[in-house]
């Protein structure tokens, strides 16, 4: 047996283990074709847009993107890749009233997921909608409801979870090799250093801003337009997750990756205590004004987050790499009693023995190009769990809970004081105003989503 097929075979185990008995959908044919379409046609929307289009169990319909230049980019890959006459639209809502998709994939950046995600499964289709859920917890609670309410499958990218690296780990680890687990140590590290402002101004004409701000507040346009690079100054189209009125941050962004194989291993659904702190120290100040701006996120941060059974830690920077440090710039530590082991990305996974005479034990980790990734597995289980009617490996419920512990994180960092969370009820206790930053108003015309 290969590995894509034990591995498929063991996560969907787990998946019927660890998920409440849910009767989403009806067995469909396993020859049969979706009509598929992918809202958000930037570079992350693509990568999960080839595996859509490899699988042979897609039919490309629609696509749309608010910008003109990446729209067309993507309609000439599929027309050339695949032969499907998909239709370009530069409003969401349109495509899913014109082309009734049965599958819809989200790639958008973070504030739209919610809106676009639940109007998807509102008109009838399965969603594979990419990491983290939403801007605020109470817009994925909005959409753990309408997947239920609405029968539909809702698959979030992290695709860790099935990683072979990733599951062989989870095995080791609740196996009991490494002993009991009373400490996690999640960080990413990455190199980098001040940030100066870049000059406001017109948007591309390809580019309908205004629609790409959304529902969140509405900001200058900066940087400049060459997709050519993408991570250049302004939010658009890689570098928002910087930008607190679009995204969370590297908590809100990489985070949410650690701290969802944090509660897939541990099997715990969220924290009791949360306490977070950080900075610009090396960024400076952020800036924002009619003529320039920089980005708000923190350039590092530390957070402490307090479960029943052990204690996480999550520590990210945005300078100083890693050279200094031992292992990989991004992962997990667990700290157990019979040693201490690292879930890596690239590296794989390593457990160094507490018994210094036992030799390390490794895996390495068996990833796809581009961008180093494993869309593929999570694509062949979300259109499993679509034919069968099972909940996939990352459902929306389980991924709501890891994006609210980075969520919870950067809210503690904001207000500037520890947090107390009763997760059964979706609550800050005893505290109004962290409550109140469980949702946000929404600009213009957008209705926040009811849960």
């Amino acid at each position: 047996m290969n590995w894509s097929r034990r591995s498929f075979l063991k996560t969907t185990a787990l998946t019927a283990a660890t998920l409440p008995a849910l009767r989403l959908v009806g067995a469909d044919s396993p020859t049969r074709r979706y009509r598929t379409a992918l809202i958000g046609c930037g570079w992350w929307g693509n990568n999960i847009l080839g595996e859509a289009m490899a699988s042979g169990a897609c039919r490309i319909v629609g696509l749309c993107d608010v910008d003109g230049r990446m729209l067309a980019n993507t309609l000439d890959r599929v027309k050339r890749e695949r032969g499907d006459d998909a239709k370009g639209y530069r409003d969401y809502r349109e495509l899913l009233a014109r082309e009734k998709p049965e599958v819809v994939i989200v790639g958008t950046p973070d504030h739209w997921h919610p809106l676009q995600t639940i109007a998807a499964v509102e008109a009838g289709a399965h969603v594979y909608v990419e990491k983290p859920i939403g801007h605020t917890i109470k817009e994925g609670r909005a959409m753990v409801n309408a997947a239920r309410n609405h029968r539909r499958v809702v698959q979030v990218g992290t695709h860790r979870r099935v990683s072979p690296h990733n599951v062989s780990g989870r095995e080791f680890l609740r196996s009991g090799k490494a002993g009991k687990i009373g400490m996690i140590r999640a960080f990413v590290h990455y190199g980098g250093g001040p940030e100066n402002p870049l000059p406001n101004g017109e948007p591309p004409k390809e580019l309908d801003w205004d629609m790409w701000c959304g529902p969140g507040p509405f900001r200058h346009y900066n940087g400049g337009s060459d997709l050519s690079n993408p991570w250049r100054g302004s939010m658009h189209p890689r570098g928002f997750r910087n930008y607190l009125d679009y995204a969370n941050g590297t908590l809100g962004d990489w985070g949410i990756h650690w701290m969802d194989q944090v509660l897939w291993i541990m099997e715990e659904k969220w924290p009791r205590r949360v306490s977070s702190m950080g900075g610009r120290a090396i960024k400076g100040p952020p800036v924002y004004t009619a003529a320039e701006q920089t980005s708000d996120a923190p350039d590092h941060q530390v957070a402490t987050f307090e479960f029943e059974r052990f204690t996480l830690t999550w520590e990210h920077r945005q300078f100083a790499g890693n050279n200094a440090e031992k292992g990989e710039n991004v992962g997990c530590y667990f700290y157990g009693t019979e040693g201490t082991f690292h879930m890596g990305w690239i590296g794989g996974w390593k457990f160094y023995p507490a018994d210094s005479r036992k030799p390390v034990i490794e895996e390495s980790a068996t990833l796809h190009e581009p961008d180093q990734q494993n869309i593929k597995e999570l694509w062949a289980d979300f259109l499993d769990a679509i034919r069968t009617g099972r909940p996939p490996v990352s459902d929306i419920e389980e991924i709501h809970h890891s994006t609210n512990v980075s969520l919870l994180g950067m809210l503690s960092y904001k207000l500037g004081r520890s947090l107390e969370w009763d997760g059964a009820k979706e609550q800050v206790i005893g505290d109004r105003e962290a409550n109140r930053g469980l949702s946000r108003k929404y600009r213009g015309p957008w209705e926040y989503p009811k849960s």
